[in-house]
């Protein structure tokens, strides 16, 4: 206990600013996904007493959901943009620079949102909307690269999960001031944003003190000096010449020093399959079938014999069960590793949705079955945020090196917005369609990202990039290899590395 707590004396300039960039980074993603839920009765009525008060009439239901639909969509349109930008942003300014600037925009949406019922103009809600798009997609790549590169590495695990830690605090805060004792109500609703817009100040304000991350000032800025300094305010006054020999490594091996752009790390082969994994994780974790939960957890609950009026603050307990979880996937990740924690996720998930298939088909033959649905609910929950949840961030920022990562975060923001958006769009069609059965489907892609991943992902836990890029390298390199491989003769041992 008395080595931890030294840790944690060494490295808290290092959790001070995981705090510090969580409030203002990852923790408004989350809190934008859910923080308009609960008051959207009243801002569909808002759409409608606008539309009175221009036209004279009332709006019809096929204009309204089409308004309410552009209104919703605004978010993952800005988040697509922004993860787009994100990478040539970041590459000129930094990520501090970037970070600080764009954190003025929740404070802006903030602002619009509670003087649009005052000024009857829906179009400031929109435009709100789109900004804290913008923001959360260009502030989750920034969270994940500048803790990633701000950690050692015998803490990059516990620091690369705390981005799915502040989304799911974030969407935990978002369900609690949209309820009806907060800012749920009629009179309240536009004040809903009140709660971003101070942590985005309060990140504006703490920020300036910390300092950039040490691999982006010995690898971009060429800045030893400035590392060495980065080094001893977040990770303690110790001698940190060994951490800056490693980073060395990776320098010379980069490819003249430089950072490269998304179109050269696409045609790039050396990282050809850490793309294809990256891609394929990201989209595996939309389709896991979470979406389908939080869809199903209403009716769920209401079989379960909660009174409508209630089943708010048991959703609420969902949140906080997708929290804790996340919490207890940071104590896990170092200790079994990254691979395990995906894998053994996703097998638990699959065996979960199946039984939740089978309860919610006999919800109404057993008395005791829609208890048996609320706890595979929590259940699945709590596997989703412990397993595959911080592993699946946490490896994405591991198996690129500094050059790389920034384009590929680009890549994967984009593929995380666009499949947001179709997800939107196409999953009320599949649950019509398919209602409870619609959970096999999620069960089947899991399967299949279950099984690819457990040929194609080396462990990355305790591995320098080096070491991670050596085993890509079979893939990446597969035809050279075994030609390789094949001009040893047979019984001659090679000790080659």
């Amino acid at each position: 206990m008395s080595d931890l707590f030294a840790e944690l004396v060494h490295f808290r300039g290092l959790f001070l600013m995981t705090f510090v960039l969580g409030i203002g980074g990852t923790f408004q993603y989350g809190f934008q996904l859910s923080v308009l839920n609960s008051p959207s009765p009243f801002i569909k009525q808002f759409i409608n007493d606008t539309w009175v008060n221009r036209y004279q009439t009332s709006i019809t239901d096929g204009k309204l959901t089409l308004i309410w639909s552009l209104l919703v969509s605004m978010f993952s349109i800005g988040g697509l943009i922004g993860s787009m930008v994100s990478g040539y942003l970041i590459g000129r300014f930094g990520k501090k620079k970037c970070q600080l600037c764009i954190s003025i925009l929740p404070m802006v949406n903030t602002l619009l949102m509670s003087l649009s019922q005052t000024a009857g103009n829906v179009e400031m809600v929109m435009v709100g909307r789109f900004l804290c798009g913008f923001y959360s997609g260009f502030g989750v790549n920034i969270h994940a690269q500048y803790l990633g590169e701000s950690a050692p590495r015998k803490l990059r695990g516990i620091i690369n999960v705390t981005g799915p830690i502040s989304v799911s605090l974030g969407k935990l805060c978002g369900q609690i001031v949209g309820l009806r004792e907060i800012f749920g109500s009629e009179a309240l609703w536009p004040h809903i944003q009140l709660l971003s817009g101070i942590l985005a100040l309060v990140q504006l304000g703490t920020l300036p003190f910390f300092p950039e991350s040490p691999t982006y000032l010995l690898l971009e800025k060429g800045d030893k000096e400035a590392c060495l300094k980065a080094m001893k305010q977040l990770w303690g006054d110790r001698d940190h010449h060994a951490a800056i020999d490693e980073i060395m490594k990776e320098q010379s091996a980069r490819k003249k020093g430089r950072s490269i752009s998304v179109l050269e790390l696409m045609r790039d082969q050396s990282n050809r399959w850490q793309l294809y994994v990256m891609i394929g994780m990201i989209l595996s974790m939309q389709l896991s079938g979470a979406s389908a939960i939080y869809f199903y957890s209403y009716d769920v609950f209401h079989a379960a014999g909660f009174p409508e009026d209630r089943i708010a603050y048991v959703s609420l307990g969902v949140g906080g069960f997708e929290f804790v979880s996340s919490m207890i996937c940071s104590l896990l990740i170092d200790r079994f590793g990254r691979k395990t924690l995906i894998l053994g996720g996703y097998s638990l998930m699959a065996l979960t949705l199946g039984l939740l298939t089978v309860t919610l088909s006999f919800q109404a033959t057993f008395f005791w079955m829609p208890y048996c649905s609320v706890a595979l609910t929590f259940l699945f929950v709590f596997l989703y945020g412990a397993g595959p949840v911080g592993a699946v961030i946490s490896t994405c920022v591991e198996i690129f090196a500094q050059a790389p990562r920034v384009p590929a975060f680009v890549i994967s923001g984009v593929f995380t917005w666009l499949g947001l958006c179709i997800l939107g769009m196409s999953f009320p069609y599949i649950v019509e369609s398919l209602q409870q059965y619609c959970f096999l489907l999620f069960i089947l892609v899991i399967a299949i990202s279950g099984i690819s991943l457990y040929f194609v992902l080396p462990e990355t836990k305790g591995k320098s990039i080096t070491e991670i890029s050596q085993e890509f390298n079979k893939l990446n390199f597969r035809k050279q290899h075994l030609e390789e491989k094949a001009r040893i003769p047979e019984g001659v041992l090679s000790t080659r590395l």
